[in-house]
């Protein structure tokens, strides 16, 4: 089932307010594969970029959210897909691999990052000592990941138009 997308209050909390934003980006991403078929899932559609298939985009960002909050964060180990130095984009190699799965592995890893999210003070930084980017802020990272979320959210958008012709701003 696709969560509800609904934008944050207009007066609220920043926390209520970055994680309201947050949710509506993460649940933008599910909508985008509602319908969608095995085939068209993995079908690549821009030449340039041949792994951002929707599966690709949906394992992606399955691995950033582990990275940024687990890893960088927390100081938790540096493993999976995204940390391995060949193949470049290791984490967008999803073939074989069913959408429902992909989709329930990213909103797993989304309920690990809220309760990581949900225990910290938004200024505590991260703890990782091999990672430059662990010096941020939670605040940085939640940003961060609004960004990144919404940004292949207009990829899928897109790519999701050229598949079947559907669109829906959200």
């Amino acid at each position: 089932m696709t969560p509800p997308r609904t934008r944050p209050p207009f007066t609220a909390d920043e926390r209520t307010q970055l994680l309201g934003w947050f949710e509506m980006q993460r649940a933008i991403i599910h909508f985008k594969c509602e319908g969608l078929s095995e085939e068209d899932a993995h079908r690549s559609v821009l030449p340039a970029s041949p792994l951002m298939t929707m599966a690709g985009i949906v394992s992606h960002l399955r691995w950033t959210e582990q990275t940024w909050f687990e890893v960088l964060f927390l100081g938790r180990p540096a493993d999976g897909p995204q940390f391995v130095e060949e193949p470049e984009d290791a984490d967008m190699m999803v073939d074989g691999i069913p959408l429902a799965r992909l989709l329930e592995e990213y909103e797993q890893q989304c309920a690990v990052s809220d309760e990581i999210i949900a225990a910290h003070p938004l200024d505590e930084v991260g703890k990782h000592p091999d990672f430059g980017s662990a010096a941020a802020s939670l605040r940085w990272m939640l940003i961060h990941m609004v960004e990144e979320t919404a940004r292949h959210a207009g990829h899928m958008d897109a790519i999701r138009e050229i598949l079947d012709g559907g669109k829906g701003y959200y």
